[in-house]
């Protein structure tokens, strides 16, 4: 994956981010790529509000579909409300993801995979890929990113469990 390809996700993740943070009254210092040597995780939610998402399958290499890095992403916004994983926690991710699938940030069974010179684009079903809201960017809460990129992580439903399996392929 290219730099270019590599800031075009990570904005649109910034993007999508700031819509679900401007819904849930939350709060992040920066979004960044997991690094690459990291094996053991898609995704950590720091103290400080960083949050580190992975962008390629940890052990193939291959880029991961966005609703994958959405989800991971979720999972750690999740996290800066209840550090943990109780029921709280599990609520909450749950309501996230909800909204985000309403609102069509979070689309899973739609095959958008980030390759090197590829732009991030709409697949199957007529569906559309959202753009930046103006009342997103009014709404945005104050957050910057450091040169980085996502990743993905579970669920905390049966009905998103069943569909995480399409997460890795």
């Amino acid at each position: 994956m290219d730099r270019r390809t590599k800031k075009a996700l990570l904005d649109r993740l910034e993007q999508d981010a700031l819509r679900i943070c401007a819904r849930f009254r939350l709060e992040y210092r920066v979004l960044e790529a997991e690094h690459a040597n990291v094996k053991r995780r898609y995704g950590v939610c720091y103290s400080d509000g960083t949050i580190r998402v992975r962008l390629r399958h940890a052990t193939s290499g291959k880029p991961l579909k966005y609703s994958s890095l959405v989800n991971t992403l979720c999972h750690e916004l999740a996290h800066l409300r209840h550090f943990n994983h109780g029921q709280r926690f599990q609520d909450l991710y749950a309501e996230i993801l909800g909204w985000a699938r309403r609102e069509r940030i979070y689309q899973p069974g739609i095959v958008k995979r980030i390759a090197d010179g590829v732009s991030i684009a709409p697949a199957a079903r007529g569906e559309s890929v959202h753009g930046t809201s103006e009342t997103a960017r009014a709404t945005r809460p104050k957050a910057r990113r450091s040169g980085a990129t996502t990743a993905p992580e579970s669920s905390p439903s049966k009905a998103v469990v069943v569909g995480q399996l399409e997460l890795f392929g």
